[in-house]
């Protein structure tokens, strides 16, 4: 079972990817409360955290919700600059200093399939966002988390100091490579299906 939220001023998807009672949660933005309630609401066991990559909008709950749930976040190490620097940057898009809690655990993505506990994924990196951008996908229900790299008719930005605009286009090429109704839930906006948005790469310039 997925449910999805939409959280915090940029309205990013937050996902419980549910199997029992465990829960995995995918960026859990930035309303920590929010999320603790919810698990506790529905009895959920959270296993995990994985981020698709470092933005302080993706990842801004994790500390606090690391203070109630003792579960490791998982991403790619090239984003550990931008989690450095979370409040920082969350400062300069809200213009005010949110105070973010840092994740106290972590574990680096080094392996191209990933299990916790009772969940098992795929890890692809998906660079041009940013240079940690990764997707999480699951062959057995042909699902793609596809974080800021693909969304229903746009893709990331690509313009931040740090973006690779030439990445991000090898990253969507990789991304269709898998099965054309591969059902994709994005960072932001609502879910969509890889063979809508085959023409994307062409908006790339």
């Amino acid at each position: 079972m997925i449910l999805r939220y939409q959280l915090g001023q940029l309205q990013t998807n937050s996902y419980f990817l549910i199997k029992g009672d465990n829960c995995l949660l995918i960026d859990p933005a930035d309303e920590a409360s929010f999320i603790l309630d919810k698990l506790e609401q529905k009895k959920l066991n959270l296993v995990g955290i994985l981020a698709t990559h470092g933005h302080f909008d993706h990842i801004g709950a994790v500390g606090e919700i690391q203070l109630t749930c003792h579960v490791p976040l998982f991403f790619s190490k090239k984003d550990q600059f931008l989690v450095d620097r979370l409040n920082q940057t969350a400062k300069y898009f809200l213009g005010f200093d949110p105070h973010f809690l840092p994740p106290m655990t972590v574990k680096y993505l080094t392996v191209k399939k990933l299990k916790v506990s009772n969940f098992e994924l795929q890890i692809i990196p998906c660079p041009g966002h940013t240079p940690g951008s990764v997707s999480y996908y699951l062959p057995e229900k042909n699902i793609l988390f596809s974080g800021d790299t693909l969304f229903k008719a746009g893709v990331g930005r690509y313009d931040f100091s740090y973006s690779n605009k030439k990445d991000l286009k090898e990253s969507l090429k990789k991304l269709f490579k898998l099965p054309k109704k591969t059902a994709v839930y994005p960072g932001h906006g609502e879910k969509t299906f890889l063979e809508d948005e085959k023409e994307i790469v062409t908006t790339i310039y």
